[in-house]
């Protein structure tokens, strides 16, 4: 299979609250907007997309219409601390703070519309332990 394009759809029971949501804290911009569908692109990379989909729509099959769950949206960035401070200065919950992890991330959660969850990374160097389970041509310096 040779995939065209790849993004997240995610089901809300609001898509106009979510929509604004990402437009707002994460600089995405509408290519459509519809009151079932919003289509959104990055203002900083056009290869980055996001669709926020109405959790009842008829092209959702009924067993599916319900919140998301067991999903996290990463978003990698140059500087977690300033977009830490720039998230919770705005009202934005932070559901896990700022911290680095021996597997090679700085990060923090927050929690979005849907109760979607928001990792906020950078790749820093991972413990000496945790270095061997990377590729070798992928290790984070």
């Amino acid at each position: 299979m040779r995939t065209t394009s790849y993004y997240p759809v995610l089901l809300s029971a609001d898509v106009t609250k979510a929509a604004a949501f990402y437009i707002r804290h994460f600089q995405f911009q509408p290519l459509y907007q519809a009151d079932w569908y919003v289509h959104l692109q990055s203002t900083e990379d056009p290869a980055t997309n996001l669709a926020i989909l109405a959790q009842d729509h008829p092209t959702i099959p009924v067993q599916a219409r319900s919140r998301l769950g067991g999903a996290i949206l990463n978003f990698e960035v140059d500087d977690p601390d300033a977009q830490h401070a720039r998230l919770a200065a705005a009202g934005v919950p932070i559901t896990q703070t700022l911290r680095d992890e021996d597997f090679g991330q700085r990060h923090f959660i927050v929690t979005g519309p849907d109760g979607i969850l928001i990792d906020i990374i950078r790749p820093i160097p991972p413990s000496p332990e945790e270095a061997s389970n990377y590729n070798p041509t992928r290790l984070p310096h």
